[in-house]
């Protein structure tokens, strides 16, 4: 049965893709930022660098636990009501975080945030296939992850001011611009899906199993892949700024401009990267995840070698730049394989991957570090070994 087709005009389209990312900007920004807050979170309760990890880790226990739920739930009720209940949720627990003071209800709530969490990224893939034509989703999925360089920026320069005068102020400002970003989702998100008329099959209404959905090959692939690649990008961003500040002796402003320089460099990459994979490596995904992975993985063992801050800001921002090629094919590959009526589910199966890897990456990372009395060298060759691994996962995936 043929779905119902509206055309779609410039003007929803620049309104939903803005909502839409400014969603996904306070996405990365909550999770970017307890990595700075974690500083004086520690100073002030006297926590060691292993509860400092749980703390971290337990947002994406939370969030591993009901990704696939959420993808669902995007697939069955829609992308607007799911991403309205992501953010709203998340604007709550980001008010309660900077209200507590001990270390099982700070656990509770990054777990209940990274719950919160798990209804954004596969509901804004089901926006992103539902009111885009096929040949447009890579592009517009990529503007989508851009703001992973956003994020970062907003949480090294507005959340790092906040939290250096104090921590607490920097989640309440958090809470208050999640709820904003849930009132332009109500505004520009469209109540019912929006395809552009064309004769293709994706017109039809296709009946997929869930069953099929979970056992499909390319989707366990990816899932894999993305768990590899969030232990090494959260891993990696968790402990960072406790890394500079404990090598280079640098304060929250330092550290907050090193992760500033990320950021923008990042964004960059992400839009950059996104034309590529449309035009240039279209069919090559494979070949492109292994060399980026393998350049990474060079930087990463070059990484704790540098004897400046300056060296070490100019290896992390090839890192940064390099980690989101992978991360952006990864990520896309669905909407070039994939049906969409079962976009939302196979994301979300694909997420619940990458946060398991990113409840694992802080937590290990972090007992590595005590394990070693405090230094991250065996850190950066397991980041190095990991991202090699990751590159390789990828050469399961299937394509006609």
């Amino acid at each position: 049965m043929e779905r119902s087709v509206e055309k779609v005009s410039n003007k929803n389209q620049i309104g939903l893709v803005l909502s839409l990312m400014a969603g996904y900007s306070m996405v990365y920004m909550d999770k970017l930022m307890v990595s700075t807050a974690i500083l004086p979170i520690r100073e002030e309760f006297g926590f060691s660098t292993a509860q400092a990890g749980m703390i971290m880790s337990f947002f994406f226990l939370g969030n591993s636990i009901l990704q696939i739920p959420g993808g669902w739930l995007a697939d069955k009720i829609g992308s607007k009501k799911t991403l309205m209940l992501s953010t709203a949720l998340i604007g709550i627990f980001s008010l309660f975080f900077g209200s507590v003071s001990s270390l099982i209800l700070f656990m509770i709530i990054r777990f209940s945030a990274g719950i919160g969490h798990c209804g954004y990224p596969p509901g804004c893939s089901k926006a992103v296939a539902d009111n885009f034509p096929k040949e447009k989703r890579t592009m517009v999925q990529s503007l989508m992850l851009s703001t992973s360089g956003i994020g970062g920026l907003l949480a090294a320069t507005i959340g790092t001011s906040l939290i250096n005068v104090n921590w607490r102020y920097g989640y309440l400002a958090l809470g208050a611009m999640f709820i904003i970003s849930c009132l332009l989702i109500a505004i520009f998100v469209p109540d019912r899906q929006i395809v552009l008329e064309d004769n293709s099959a994706e017109n039809l209404e296709k009946k997929i199993k869930f069953r099929e959905v979970i056992t499909n090959r390319n989707v366990i692939v990816l899932s894999i892949a993305m768990m590899f690649l969030n232990f090494i990008g959260h891993g990696n961003m968790s402990w960072l700024p406790t890394y500079l500040a404990t090598k280079f002796s640098v304060d929250l402003k330092t550290i907050g401009t090193v992760m500033a320089f990320n950021a923008v460099f990042s964004t960059i990459a992400t839009m950059l990267v996104g034309v590529l994979l449309s035009k240039v490596f279209l069919g090559k995904e494979r070949k492109f995840v292994v060399v980026s992975s393998l350049l990474v993985a060079i930087l990463f063992f070059i990484f704790p070698f540098t004897n400046s801050i300056f060296a070490a800001t100019i290896c992390n921002i090839l890192i940064s730049i390099l980690f989101i090629c992978p991360f952006i094919a990864i990520f896309t590959w669905p909407h070039k394989i994939m049906d969409t009526s079962i976009i939302g589910t196979a994301i979300g199966i694909i997420n619940t991957g990458g946060m398991i890897g990113g409840f694992l990456g802080p937590m290990i990372l972090g007992r590595l570090v005590d394990a070693n009395n405090g230094s991250f060298f065996v850190v950066y060759i397991v980041l190095s070994v990991v991202t090699v691994i990751c590159g390789l996962v990828v050469l399961g995936v299937k394509t006609k």
